[in-house]
């Protein structure tokens, strides 16, 4: 899309269509049926009526308690099938992916949805974008200058962006607001991120500062009690602050935020370690002005990652994590199941190959995908399984059913059979 290409827009007149669509198109009577067709599973209400287990001969599964699809998650699907129904003739616009699920991705590119993918320096080219076209606000979001390139565009806008989203952006805006940088807990690249520290912009001096774990959160603290060295900080920060941040000044008085999918206990163990430092560095009287810290985790990223903690009370031999490798939540999913047993973190159930035993999997803490030649063991054997918040039910289904056929069974029989 050539920038040359960008014309003025007319605005929309009186009696014009929606142009902004952000509590659905009134479509999901219509396309249900369909989404239960393509993500529902046949096994996964089976074993969650029998208190999250399934024993097959020598299979038993166990399911977490909370797992897969989120209601954002099911929300922005919902939206992107109706948009689909809704304008049939239109060309429909996609920004960045609808969510972490390449299985779901790609079912919308059948559906003549086009993506669009930003520059490495995450911007996006809209100029090819005309009046006539829907585009999709992903469950992530777009950072404020995408939002309101979009607006002036006066395309059909479908906002699918996720409720515990807009929950985060509000307190990072409020903390530019009142002349607080916010310190976000997330990963500076990830689109969630990249939209959460845009909000500081409503402020001509809001100010932002990304954190990627507990050792840049423990950098922050340092320079926040007077140490550090500046041209250090600046350097290891560079991609990851706003533009002219200054840490003399601009560490004076923070808030707390964090990217919904990250892992909680460590946003939280975050938040802690930042409002301890700056106590010891102005006192504990100065903390309420000088401090601020809203508890802005995900409930379903709190629920998934909760549900794995009461399973590894007692944890099985093996544990499958499904989902996308690029998906944030999955990923601390398989980090939390891997420090109590043998954990593989697939992104679907084609990973497993039935005819030779072998599995393809993400280690913990790498970008590497690994065949494992021989992962299931003989003799009886208890098989954990969850799914990040954008895995769809089918998924987990296929999963149990290769398992099945991996060890010899018909996972056909086996629904019919119960």
């Amino acid at each position: 899309m050539s920038t040359s290409a960008r014309k003025p827009v007319a605005k929309p007149k009186s009696g014009d269509e929606e142009r902004y669509f952000r509590r659905g198109l009134g479509l999901k009577r219509e396309i249900q049926p369909v989404l239960d067709s393509e993500y529902g599973s046949a096994l996964v209400p089976l074993i969650r009526a029998n208190d999250y287990r399934l024993t097959v001969d020598r299979l038993r599964f166990r399911l977490a308690k909370s797992f897969g699809f989120c209601y954002g998650v099911d929300r922005a699907v919902e939206y992107a099938y109706e948009s689909r129904e809704k304008f049939p003739e239109r060309r429909i616009f996609l920004v960045g992916e609808i969510i972490h699920n390449p299985h779901v991705n790609r079912r919308l590119q059948e559906m003549d949805i086009a993506f669009l993918y930003p520059a490495d320096d995450g911007t996006f080219d809209f100029s090819g974008i005309t009046r006539d076209d829907v585009v999709i606000i992903p469950a992530f979001g777009v950072t404020l200058q995408d939002f309101e390139t979009l607006r002036e565009l006066d395309c059909i806008l479908i906002d699918t962006t996720c409720g515990s989203v807009l929950n985060v952006w509000k307190r990072v805006e409020s903390y530019a607001r009142d002349g607080f940088t916010a310190i976000i807990h997330g990963k500076y690249w990830h689109e969630e991120t990249r939209a959460t520290s845009s909000q500081v912009k409503k402020y001509p001096a809001g100010k932002y500062l990304i954190v990627r774990d507990m050792d840049e959160a423990l950098l922050a603290c340092e320079y926040i009690r007077g140490g550090g060295d500046r041209d250090a900080f600046m350097t290891r920060f560079e991609r990851s602050r706003s533009p002219s941040f200054d840490p003399d000044e601009h560490l004076t008085r923070v808030g707390v935020a964090n990217q919904t999918t990250m892992l909680a206990s460590e946003s939280l163990a975050i938040a802690a370690k930042i409002g301890e430092a700056i106590a010891d560095r102005w006192g504990q009287d100065e903390l309420p002005d000088r401090f601020r810290s809203f508890d802005t985790i995900c409930s379903a990223t709190q629920d998934r990652q909760d549900a794995i903690q009461e399973m590894m009370s007692e944890p099985p031999d093996i544990m499958l994590v499904i989902g996308g490798y690029n998906s944030s939540n999955t990923n601390h999913l398989a980090h939390l199941c891997a420090r109590h047993t043998t954990t593989f973190h697939i992104e679907d159930a084609s990973c497993i190959d039935v005819a030779t035993g072998a599995i393809a999997h993400k280690p913990i803490r790498t970008d590497d995908v690994v065949v494992e030649p021989s992962w299931l063991p003989d003799g009886p054997v208890e098989i954990g399984l969850t799914a990040g918040a954008s895995t769809p039910d089918s998924k987990i289904g296929e999963t149990m059913e290769r398992v099945m056929r991996s060890a010899g069974y018909d996972p056909a029989r086996v629904v019919t059979e119960e």
